[in-house]
């Protein structure tokens, strides 16, 4: 089935467009994100948000690595490098390809 857009109006769904459903059939219905979010605090900037945001950043325990751990990740990485700049030329030629 497909999916409709639909608005919330005097406490009930109205939707967009005709819909041609089995009657009695079960649906899910939420809220679509307002400017990309349904969480007002992730865009808040007031001061009490931005001190809660630091609380929850430096709650978070740093990564710890063995030396042996570090050495591995840091080998993989030069190893994406490599393969990155090794083959930009031909992915750049087949996005613009994919492009036309």
């Amino acid at each position: 089935m497909l999916a409709v857009h639909a608005k919330w109006k005097d406490g009930r769904v109205v939707v967009d467009e005709a819909v041609d459903w089995p009657e009695g059939c079960e649906l899910e219905v939420r809220p679509v994100a307002v400017n990309g979010s349904n969480d007002d605090d992730v865009e808040s900037n007031d001061p009490a948000a931005i001190a809660r945001w630091i609380a929850e950043f430096q709650a978070v325990p740093p990564l710890e690595m063995t030396a042996e751990e570090e050495a591995e990740w840091q080998a993989a990485r030069q190893a994406q490098r490599e393969f990155e700049l090794k083959t930009f030329d031909q992915r750049a030629d087949q996005i613009q390809k994919a492009l036309k």
